[in-house]
């Protein structure tokens, strides 16, 4: 079970170094020659080690005044017992449970939960995680020790959250200016591999603490669209979510959100999502109260190694291959079903995790410089990027308009009953395409079966053309034949989400 916790503790890492023992020496020349090579061999391969800091207590002294504490209260009506440990549709639902007290809730009963914050700003701009104050009526805050900064609790108001990629920013009103910390590049010298981190909060509500640990691994996708984690071996415990990750010159690299745990403690696996990521979605709340994400306006999926044969051009797995293209900024750009994005902005795109994430944190209304494999060629386009919170549930509605085309032809190819679409089929498997052939059947021993192909799946194109008949998807095979390819691609469709997959041509 993975659950989500607050924090990041560490236990101290120990870094053994080998020694190299002489050999045992024989005699005459063989034993000097095996000897001066041993030396070589040494001399060339040193061994690295990297000595633990001696102290963190100058670091903890200079950044712990920024380190807040957040308690919130909520007024539980209408519920008796335990509740869902995450908010219904949450993204990381599947993941973690909240980690409110185990108080029991009843009706009208006053409930409290404590997590951990850091200070951004002199003015008082405070980042958290959304799960600490979601649902929240009132949220204090609780300034750990430290000169000029306020000796009381100063209740907070909300700004802003994201429940996409789990933050939420605050704001407290204060006489003076707060001392405040300021975020570092995730992504920089100083949050590699192996590099020392310390982090601060209230772990289980004992008190301001202070733990140190090394990022274990970079790039964690867990379940949410944004997801760039930095993977740390610092114990996280209840809290403690919301708190920074420092890196060793006192810079936050990361907000500490959730473990991987099989009992609730840590074991030494937790996650902090990435500075990174975290700076524009906190510029975008404080300037917006809102997040205002890119939006480029296609289905994308990952290109895989079984689809290099079927699509002219491409000699790798890599890039995100469009499989659909509503009315938006891609459509006016020019771009099409089949293309495969291998370039956005300048940088190569390696999967659709990546692209949706640059995507996501390009600013609206810019113009950005696409390059896409279509047919063979690079071909290069420029899309103004829309607003994805606006956009998306308009351009892919869940419910389309159907339209029912007429009589039916039907053949067994490729390990796959086909048939155009008729009324009854479309009432049966739900159809909400105009055209394509229906998969009535299908060879449980086939390719097709082994890719995931179902009776009910809708395919749309073959060889990236589109197809209305047997016939069609009869001279596509042919086509592709003839052009001495061993695999056809073929655009499927199921309850209106489309995929491509890459089907044998061995007869």
């Amino acid at each position: 079970m993975i659950e989500r916790e607050f924090l990041v503790t560490s236990k101290a890492i120990a870094h053994p170094q080998g020694q190299i023992a002489p050999r045992q020496i024989v005699k005459g020349l063989v034993t000097a020659l095996a000897l001066a090579g041993a030396v070589a061999i040494a001399q060339a391969s040193p061994v690295f080690a990297q000595e633990r800091p001696a102290t963190f207590a100058d670091l903890a002294e200079t950044i712990s005044p920024s380190v807040v504490n957040i308690t919130t209260s909520t007024v539980i009506a209408g519920r008796t017992g335990p509740q869902g440990v995450v908010p219904e549709g949450s993204p990381f639902e599947d993941f973690f449970n909240d980690l409110e007290n185990d108080n029991e809730r009843s009706e009208g009963r006053r409930s409290s939960a404590l997590g951990s914050g850091f200070v951004i700003s002199a003015d008082g701009y405070i980042v958290t995680n959304n799960h600490v104050i979601e649902g929240a009526d009132e949220i204090e805050i609780e300034f750990f020790p430290g000169d000029g900064q306020p000796n009381k609790q100063l209740v907070a108001t909300l700004v802003g959250t994201d429940p996409n990629t789990d933050i939420a920013v605050l704001k407290v009103e204060y006489e003076s200016d707060l001392k405040f910390v300021e975020f570092g590049d995730s992504n920089a010298v100083g949050s590699r591999v192996g590099d020392w981190v310390i982090a601060m909060g209230n772990p289980l509500g004992q008190g301001f603490s202070v733990s140190a640990g090394i990022v274990s691994a970079r790039n964690r996708a867990l379940q949410g669209t944004y997801d760039d984690y930095i993977q740390t071996d610092a114990a996280i415990n209840r809290g403690n979510s919301g708190g920074p990750l420092f890196n060793m010159d006192g810079n936050v690299i990361g907000v500490n959100t959730a473990i991987l745990s099989p009992n609730g403690g840590s074991i030494g696996i937790g996650f902090a999502m990435s500075s990174d990521v975290v700076t524009n979605v906190v510029e975008q709340l404080i300037e917006f109260g809102e997040t205002r994400r890119g939006w480029l306006g296609v289905r994308i999926q990952d290109v895989t190694p079984d689809m290099i044969d079927a699509i002219d051009g491409l000699t790798e797995a890599r890039g995100a291959l469009v499989t659909d293209v509503p009315a938006g900024p891609a459509e006016d750009a020019g771009m099409v079903s089949g293309d495969v994005i291998t370039l956005f902005d300048g940088i190569a795109i390696e999967n659709t995790r990546e692209l949706v994430r640059i995507v996501g944190n390009s600013p609206v209304g810019k113009e950005v410089p696409v390059t896409v494999l279509r047919n063979g060629d690079n071909e290069d386009l420029t899309v103004i990027l829309g607003r994805r919170e606006t956009s998306e549930a308009v351009a892919f509605p869940e419910d389309e308009d159907v339209q029912e085309p007429e009589a039916p032809e039907e053949k067994s190819i490729l390990g796959l009953s086909l048939s155009e679409i008729t009324p009854v089929l479309t009432e049966q498997y739900s159809i909400t395409a105009e055209a394509g052939l229906v998969i009535t059947g299908i060879d449980s021993e086939s390719e097709a079966a082994s890719k995931g192909l179902v009776e009910g799946d809708l395919i749309t194109e073959a060889g990236q053309q589109k197809i209305t008949s047997v016939a069609d998807f009869e001279d596509r095979i042919t086509e592709a034949r003839d052009a001495g390819r061993k695999s056809l691609l073929l655009l499927v469709r199921r309850g209106g989400d489309p995929r491509f997959v890459a089907l044998s041509l061995a007869e």
